[in-house]
Formats: C-alpha cells, structure tokens, sequence
C-alpha cells in the first residue's frame, strides 16, 4: 500500500472537538478500508495568500492539520465526502514517491567512481584561501593621495 498525506484546511472558527471528531472519522473511514493513520500533525492557525470565498465569507485564516497514511489507491475516491464538509476550506491528498537523494542514488560502484574524480585534500586544503587575501589597505592609501593632490589645488 502506497503512502499518502491528507492535508486539512479548516475554518478558524472550527473548535478544536469538531476538528477531532472529522480527523476521527477519516481515520475510520481509512481503517474501515484496510489503511493506517501512520501520523498526525497540527500546524495551528496559519495565514493564508489569499482569501478563500465560502458561503458563509471569505477566509484570510485557517487550521492546518496533515494525516500521513497507508491506504489504497481508491482512498482518493474514497474520499471526495470531504467536498461536502462545511468546516473544510480546502483538502489536497498527495502520493509519496519513492524517491532517492544525493549518494543514495548511486550503487556502491558508481559512488566510488563519482567521489574519485574529486581528490580528498583539495577539498579541504586552505591555501587557496590564504592567496586571495584582498589589499584593501593600497586602496586608500591611492585615495588620500588623490584628496591631497585636490587640496593643493
């Protein structure tokens, strides 16, 4: 079963036991459904980008709450009940990727061929930085000549 993340975008105005009791329930209708709520989070009160228009107003606030789970890949169908939940601004349900970073995606093979072109001590070595010291001093001494000429003027 895929992992996937259900973010929840909630009225400001929504108390915090009817926040739960629809957290519950998607968590239900998840388990119901062979899946598992493998985390929950809570991200408060947010400021939105822009207002989002219900019909009871526009809402420039909201609460954000993420559900991480394990669920088929009929969840998202499963799921369009959400549409109709007046305390919801908005729901978005988002597939995990398997995907790899940086030296993970090399085999051990490629990882020493790649990490090989690179010498070791060139990395580390400070005495490139020690020739690129900046003479500002000759700067200004060329400045105060140039204001001393100006003066005699």
């Amino acid at each position: 079963m895929p992992l996937y993340d259900c973010v929840l975008l909630l009225k400001p105005h929504v108390k915090r036991e009817a926040l739960m009791e629809l957290v519950a329930r998607i968590a239900r209708d998840i388990y119901t459904r062979n899946g598992v709520v493998t985390e929950m989070k809570s991200f408060g009160t947010v400021q939105l980008g822009y207002g989002i228009k219900k019909l009871d107003g526009r809402f420039y606030q909201g609460q954000m709450m993420q559900l991480t789970m394990m669920a088929t890949p009929m969840m998202n169908k499963e799921l369009h009940y959400l549409n109709r939940e007046d305390r919801l601004l908005r729901w978005l349900l988002v597939k995990h990727r398997d995907t790899k970073f940086g030296l993970e995606l090399l085999t051990e093979e490629d990882e020493k061929r790649e990490l090989s072109k690179f010498p070791r001590s060139s990395i580390f070595d400070d005495e490139d930085a020690d020739r690129d010291v900046d003479d500002d001093d000759d700067d200004d001494e060329e400045y105060e000549v140039d204001r001393e000429e100006k003066k005699e003027e």
